[in-house]
């Protein structure tokens, strides 16, 4: 597989390559190419060079996104199958992943930008959003295809041009959208580089990008904060969540199950906004263990790309080792292990769905954000309580409330401290419309939406004398 960088609308190689491991076997199945220092300059460079025509032709920038969403979709089963390969997800989800993907590009070709016009008693104002210039964007291993749409396609739609890292865990798919999109970019518009550390601080570190948006760690977040504010420059940061569900007591855990389940289970529970908490009413929360646990002793878990899989392995050994490491701490300190337990035997970095009940709020299963299938569920009497509790974490992204009254649960949804909470499902308003972010320390700025692209632009203001007005 020879994948390339993609650098001012042209094959680049890069110097040397690096492995990438197929996380269902625990074996290096490819290498890919590895960005030096002179070629992020090069990719700088041309970034810098495109953006005034870019940022010119908005109508060319539509036509452009739309045209990128056909060239997803039509490419879907080759691209599916490098994030199956690469990632761990099963190939179902990783088709979803990569039309999802495609849905943000229309949607961003598609979304109204103009002037806003505001007059005044002696003058007119007239507002435009404009460009800030060359974006870096940095993007992690758990959507790698989905997460980079995120930030390609309102960079691009508002202007920008973009120099694109993706995770050395999963770099081939992103390097294959950079191929797919090559001839329909002006070239320098879209740059994709790749490489092991230190690429991501060389990224962040270059003095020409005017914005970082990046999705990651919190502790890596900081380090991408501290690096921006050196030079004055705009990030968005989409950090960690330690997301919480409260299930009330007129919840029927034999309905709730399923949805609950495979919200903190899709994607082995490699999701920022996945499930890591369940705070059930004490009446239903024995009830609702069993049927958690009767789906994750029965869930079909293997390779992504054998038929029939649900859950794929953990995409990383070390993500593998930690996750297994808080289901032992927590064992160790009384907790019940209802399903799962310990990491399975054999290839590959699979860790089966692990429920746990009889945990401390203490626990670091609890207070850490896991990333990983496994979910401590813990009793609460009352909801003053349960809100206390689900709030008492430096995370706030997004949580979810269940109940068979959607009018109260969407009162105690509207006192959470997140940045998004749902009634009876959970992130359900993950969408290209929505403004997508967190609370606290899972970062500042939001994806998505008008309000997502508004972070790509900064507002120019030009004062006139109202146009009817006689010298």
């Amino acid at each position: 597989m020879a994948l390339t960088m993609t650098v001012d609308g042209r094959p680049a190689a890069g110097a040397g390559t690096f492995d990438v491991v197929d996380p269902a076997t625990g074996a290096v199945f490819a290498t890919a190419p590895a960005c030096p220092p002179e070629l992020l300059d090069r990719a700088m460079a041309a970034a810098t060079a495109a953006y005034p025509g870019w940022a010119h032709d908005d109508e060319a920038r539509r036509g452009v996104l739309r045209a990128a969403a056909r060239a997803v979709l039509g490419a879907v089963a080759d691209l599916a199958a490098l994030v199956t390969a690469e990632q761990g997800k099963p190939l179902a989800e990783a088709t979803t992943e990569v039309r999802a993907a495609a849905a943000w590009l229309h949607y961003f070709a598609g979304i109204e930008t103009g002037p806003q016009i505001v007059d005044g008693r002696r003058d007119t104002a007239i507002v435009t959003a404009r460009p800030l210039g060359v974006v870096a964007a940095v993007t992690p291993w758990n959507y790698p295809l989905a997460l980079a749409a995120w930030k390609i396609a309102p960079a691009l739609r508002a202007g920008n041009t973009v120099v694109l890292k993706p995770s050395p865990h999963t770099p081939l798919a992103t390097l294959a959208l950079g191929e797919l999109l090559r001839d329909l970019l002006p070239p320098g518009v879209l740059n994709v580089v790749t490489g092991p550390d230190p690429l991501g601080a060389w990224l962040c570190a270059h003095p020409v990008p005017r914005k970082i948006t990046f999705t990651g760690s919190t502790a890596t977040g900081r380090r991408v904060a501290a690096e921006a504010a050196t030079r004055l420059r705009r990030v968005t940061l989409e950090l960690g969540g330690n997301d919480a569900a409260l299930v009330l007591d007129d919840a029927d855990p034999a309905r709730i199950a399923d949805d609950l389940f495979w919200a903190a289970f899709a994607n082995s529970g490699q999701m920022c906004m996945a499930v890591k908490r369940v705070y059930v009413a004490r009446p239903v929360h024995d009830a609702l263990v069993e049927a958690l646990a009767d789906r994750a002793a029965t869930v079909p878990m293997g390779p992504g790309a054998d038929p029939g899989v649900r859950l794929g392995p953990v995409t990383t050994r070390a993500q593998q080792e930690y996750v297994a490491g808080l289901v032992r701490a927590a064992v160790a300190g009384g907790a019940t292990v209802a399903a799962g337990g310990r990491a399975a035997d054999g290839p590959g970095h699979f860790h089966p769905p692990t429920v746990l009940s009889g945990v401390s709020d203490t626990d670091r299963v609890v207070t850490e954000e896991q990333f990983g299938p496994v979910l401590p569920v813990l009793a609460f009497d009352d909801v003053e309580e349960a809100l206390t509790r689900a709030d008492a974490t430096p995370f706030g992204l997004t949580a979810s409330v269940w109940s068979v009254d959607p009018d109260r649960a969407a009162a105690v949804a509207a006192r959470l401290d997140v940045g998004q909470v749902s009634v009876n499902a959970h992130a359900a308003g993950v969408r290209p419309d929505l403004p997508f972010g967190g609370r606290k320390d899972s970062g500042p700025g939001v994806e998505n939406g008008h309000w997502g692209l508004a972070g790509y632009t900064q507002p120019h203001v030009l004062v006139r004398p109202p146009s009817d007005d006689q010298p």
